[in-house]
């Protein structure tokens, strides 16, 4: 394999596995983000900026 054919080999490779990796992985995140369990610190998180030091 000569260098023009190594590019378009790993273009296309990229252009396809690579889409298809990176939307799964962008899915996982997503699904992770917004699971049910992650409720709580979510809300923990969004309310951390109205809690006083001495609330404890």
């Amino acid at each position: 394999m000569n260098d023009p054919e190594i590019y378009h080999f790993m273009r296309e490779l990229a252009d396809s596995w690579g889409l298809l990796a990176m939307v799964l992985l962008w899915l996982g995140f997503a699904l992770w983000a917004f699971r049910p369990s992650a409720r709580r610190h979510h809300r923990d998180a969004a309310n951390m900026i109205f809690k006083d030091e001495n609330d404890g």
